[in-house]
């Protein structure tokens, strides 16, 4: 689930999101299969608004293009992203669900374990493993200044 409204709450803590993406790739042996579940994922992002798709909101870090912003609803951090590359895509996909619509301080408390569960680690490309960590880095950054700017 992505969540893509500031008044749809997450339907669990971040901790039970990656314990259900775990369990969700689990289902698939076979490294195609999990490619093209990440591919499925991403085609079913949010449209990014046209506002954001503009080099002030690329992503550094990435080799295929990735547009992200975060911005704070209260109390929280709603994130919107979107890649010009399939399984990238989906791995934006993952990201949303998982720290999207959260507080900056569950941001910054939880760390990605899914992503060595999962076998991200291992089986992305040296690339694309650079662009999720540069992804979860601007996460995890914008979430320390939303925190920095409560105080």
């Amino acid at each position: 689930m992505v969540v893509t409204t500031e008044t749809e709450l997450p339907p669990t803590s971040i901790a039970g999101e990656q314990a259900a993406l775990i369990a969700e790739f689990s289902f698939f042996d076979d490294w195609m299969d999990r490619y093209q579940y990440l591919i499925d994922l991403g085609r079913r992002l949010p449209e990014m608004p046209e506002e954001y798709i503009r080099d002030e909101f690329k992503l550094k870090g990435c080799q295929s293009q990735v547009w992200f912003v975060g911005e704070a609803v209260g109390d929280r951090l709603l994130f919107r992203a979107v890649s010009d590359a399939a399984i990238v895509s989906g791995l934006v996909a993952v990201l949303l669900r998982i720290y999207s619509n959260r507080t900056p301080r569950e941001i910054l408390d939880a760390e990605p374990d899914f992503i060595a569960e999962i076998g991200l680690e291992t089986h992305l490309s040296p690339t694309r493993k650079n662009g999720l960590g540069a992804m979860v880095t601007a996460i995890k950054r914008r979430a320390a200044v939303a925190l920095q700017e409560a105080d």
